[in-house]
């Protein structure tokens, strides 16, 4: 089963929102699909298989006030497909003004319940660090995905090694799309937030040696190959893809990984945003059978006459010893050493009153 969790959606003309010069808030419009767009996002459905995942890319913050969600108006027009799974991503691009904060609080959870799955995408040492440490933790606003921007000229931080690990222990997957090494049509709103275009030459020079580096950092655990496609032609088989991705420095099991096994527990994951602290599920009562609970348990009772003998730690009673009834010293451990105090000195006493009968004797 193949995993393929960016399919870019750009919003359409009709639904982009203005507001008037920074006064106000404009009202949130529903995004409306013309039935060419819908046309061609059927025939990119068709290419691909079982797991799909549609992402929304944003820059800067999300203010539910004026942001739209286009994926909801999305699939409610696409056709239904036996087999297949639609599943919806917001991307959030971070940047110096997203350092304060870009929408991921308490106040936003339930409009962030929408979309089934969050990810962020650093431009820089403080948001790389913030998206690492801060927004992996288990939470309802957990972006368990960190895409890495690729095509840069320069890579913008260090992948720090305690970063990267820190994310990955907390559950997040860092992403690599194979669009950028195949040299194909990308997201115009990457290239606007600083990223290079995919389609030239140094773009791809970019993409190999930060990719290289990015494998070699995280040491193949907790990643994830997407494919980040715009263009129908740029679509690749799976088989393909992981033999593209191993030309990184994974083996084939963890290229392999990469497209099915590792994307499929982030989609798991994904899941329990809606849990406490992602870590309880909604609990389930299984009740035995033949348990009434209005009705008493009969629990045997012993006769009041019949003496009840001591029982060891295992709870059985243990054997008399050479057929003697036990002695109370048996039970009591105090008087046990007393008793034997009382034989040792009796022993010493007996030996000095025979070497004394000896001496006597020997005169």
């Amino acid at each position: 089963m193949f995993f393929d969790l960016n399919l870019p959606v750009s919003l359409p003309s009709s639904g982009q929102n203005s507001s008037k010069k920074g006064k106000g808030k404009a009202p949130v419009q529903e995004a409306q699909f013309s039935q060419a767009q819908l046309s061609a996002i059927d025939a990119q459905i068709d290419i691909l298989i079982h797991f799909i995942g549609f992402n929304q890319t944003v820059q800067k913050k999300v203010d539910p006030k004026v942001h739209v969600n286009i994926l909801d108006g999305l699939l409610s027009q696409l056709k239904k497909r036996d087999g297949i799974v639609f599943l919806k991503r917001l991307s959030i691009i971070l940047d110096e003004d997203s350092e304060k904060g870009f929408g991921l609080i308490n106040a936003n959870i339930p409009y962030f319940n929408s979309y089934d799955l969050l990810s962020l995408i650093p431009t820089n040492q403080a948001t790389l660090a913030l998206a690492c440490l801060t927004h992996s933790l288990p939470s309802q606003l957990t972006a368990h995905i960190i895409s890495i921007p690729l095509t840069l000229p320069r890579p913008p931080f260090r992948l720090k090694h305690t970063l990267i690990r820190t994310a990955i222990k907390n559950g997040a997957v860092f992403e690599i799309n194979y669009v950028g090494a195949i040299g194909g049509e990308s997201e115009g709103i990457l290239i606007e937030a600083g990223a290079a275009d995919s389609t030239s030459v140094s773009a791809k020079r970019n993409w190999w040696a930060s990719a290289r580096e990015l494998v070699r950092v995280i040491k193949g655990k907790g990643l994830i190959v997407s494919g980040g496609v715009v263009a129908q032609a740029d679509f690749r088989a799976p088989r393909d893809v992981g033999n593209l991705v191993s030309l990184l420095g994974l083996s084939q099991d963890g290229a392999h990984d990469a497209s099915t096994k590792n994307a499929k527990s982030v989609v798991l994951r994904a899941q329990t945003r809606k849990t406490y602290r992602a870590v309880l599920s909604e609990p389930v009562i299984v009740i035995p059978e033949g348990y009434y609970p209005n009705e008493p348990s009969q629990v045997p009772q012993l006769p009041s006459d019949e003496p009840v003998a001591p029982r060891t730690s295992t709870g059985t009673q243990p054997p008399p010893q050479n057929g003697k009834k036990r002695s109370r010293e048996d039970d009591n451990p105090a008087a046990t050493a007393n008793s034997l105090a009382k034989g040792g000195e009796g022993g010493e006493k007996k030996k000095k009153k025979r070497k004394k009968d000896k001496d006597g004797n020997a005169n």
